[in-house]
């Protein structure tokens, strides 16, 4: 029974994202509450943890393997073969933090340099930490008009309130005669709709217009 159980898990498509950003915007705070509905504030940085979790995407189990990768620049050698297994990219900044903002251009030119073979690369730009709206440094605006410049979409998350969290994984319904955009207009406005079109075997990178407008502060 435990044999067949292996069987039926290890047929499931799997889809690899990368969390990619500076040290402490909270990436794994991010993962650790869509994981497990749980808010860890204080987290010690390793080279990077993996997580995975079944999800459904048009009635049909999927599995996301979640890498969280470390932002400090000790682990920035190793970084690259990460990027080269990533099939999508959660790209994470702290609102409170202009600087980690600013960081987000150098690892979206990172990722583009790796997968410089491939002609989509499906891409989100989040920025965290909506819940600490006082000490907000990153405008709304600024942060969705440099993801509009990439040609993707931004969502404004808080991993302490859950706030958007799930709309970083859970997958829309089927979209159809969705447009196609050149690798250099941007990759992907959405990652779930991403999966939902990777599953189905369509490796489509840029979509637009088929989308909820991207979400500013919870």
């Amino acid at each position: 029974m435990a044999a067949n159980k292996s069987k039926g898990q290890s047929s499931l498509a799997l889809h690899k994202v990368i969390m990619v950003g500076s040290g402490g915007v909270g990436k794994s705070a991010l993962t650790l509450q869509f994981m497990y509905d749980e808010f860890v504030e204080d987290y010690e940085p390793t080279k990077a943890d993996s997580y995975r979790k079944k999800v459904v995407l048009d009635g049909e189990e999927v599995q996301i393997d979640i890498l969280d990768t470390a932002g400090q620049e000790d682990y920035a050698a190793i970084r690259d073969n990460y990027f080269r297994s990533g099939e999508g990219f959660l790209l994470v900044f702290s609102i409170t933090e202009h600087e980690s903002f600013t960081a987000t251009a150098e690892f979206r030119e990172q990722i583009l340099r790796v997968k410089a073979e491939e002609d989509k690369i499906p891409l989100l730009v989040v920025g965290n930490k909506s819940d600490l709206e006082e000490r907000r440094q990153v405008p709304v605006e600024e942060a969705r008009s440099k993801a509009e410049e990439w040609g993707v979409q931004y969502v404004e998350t808080s991993a302490k309130t859950r706030a958007n969290v799930d709309k970083l994984w859970k997958p829309h319904r089927k979209s159809r005669n969705m447009p196609h955009l050149k690798k250099n207009q941007g990759d992907s406005l959405s990652l779930e709709l991403w999966m939902w079109i990777s599953w189905m075997g369509c490796r489509v990178g840029g979509l637009r217009g088929h989308l909820p407008s991207p979400a500013g502060p919870a």
